[in-house]
């Protein structure tokens, strides 16, 4: 039943972020970054996309996804349709590991140290939904704030 839960409210808020996405008026302002905000919604989004393949696809799907976290905050100008349609494929990887997740995995040592400690699958999972949701508030504010 929470493999289930999980993958509900997972797709339910990447698709969240799509739509925050879609909704700029300027495309240009999915990447401005102003005064103290420091990480545009482009650069968190793209953060979220290699967070989300490598901690569910790879770890978890055997995708062979290789993460360059360091990457994920450069200035970087993807156009909006690129970026929706990594957001695309992402939920599809998503969507296709918890497919085939069985419930027994969530209570089993995830397979890498979270923040250098050793954490249960279902843990891991717990914190990716929190950590997607702190940056789509973020996208939110964002596109509210500077997409005038």
């Amino acid at each position: 039943m929470m493999v289930a839960v999980f993958k509900k409210i997972l797709l339910r808020d990447l698709g969240k972020l799509k739509t925050e996405i879609e909704l700029y008026r300027d495309e240009q302002r999915i990447w401005h970054a102003e005064k103290q905000i420091t990480n545009s919604a482009g650069t968190l989004c793209v953060h979220l996309i290699g967070s989300f393949n490598h901690f569910i696809g790879a770890q978890l799907g055997n995708t062979g996804y290789v993460r360059k976290r360091e990457l994920e905050f450069l200035p970087d100008s993807v156009p909006r349709a690129e970026l929706l349609k990594r957001l695309d494929d992402t939920i599809q990887v998503v969507a296709q590991t918890f497919d085939s997740l069985p419930e027994s995995k969530l209570e089993e040592e995830y397979p890498q140290p979270l923040f250098d400690e050793k954490v249960t699958t279902g843990h891991l999972l717990t914190h990716v939904v929190s950590h997607l949701n702190y940056h789509l508030g973020q996208v939110n504010y964002h596109r509210r704030l500077l997409d005038n």
